[in-house]
């Protein structure tokens, strides 16, 4: 937004990651695809393209699975 503020529920980090899915369907966010693919300091040559949004959102994010082997078995 041009006063540099975003709605809470609806920002660049709360949608983050953004795929390609995403820039390829209608965009109707606040904010525009550039600011959202290529946030400050991110280099278009660099970009990692992620294949899916956020998972369970915030749940997913705290509570972490860890699919390794367990630490006995490099013994």
């Amino acid at each position: 937004m041009q006063e540099g503020v975003w709605p809470a529920d609806n920002n660049p980090l709360v949608n983050a990651p953004h795929t390609l899915d995403d820039l390829v369907n209608a965009w109707e966010r606040p904010y525009s695809q550039t600011e959202a693919v290529f946030p400050q300091g991110v280099s278009p040559t660099a970009k990692y393209w992620p294949t899916v949004n956020r998972i369970d959102n915030v749940y997913g994010d705290r509570n972490l699975v860890c699919s390794c082997p367990s630490v006995d078995s490099y013994r």
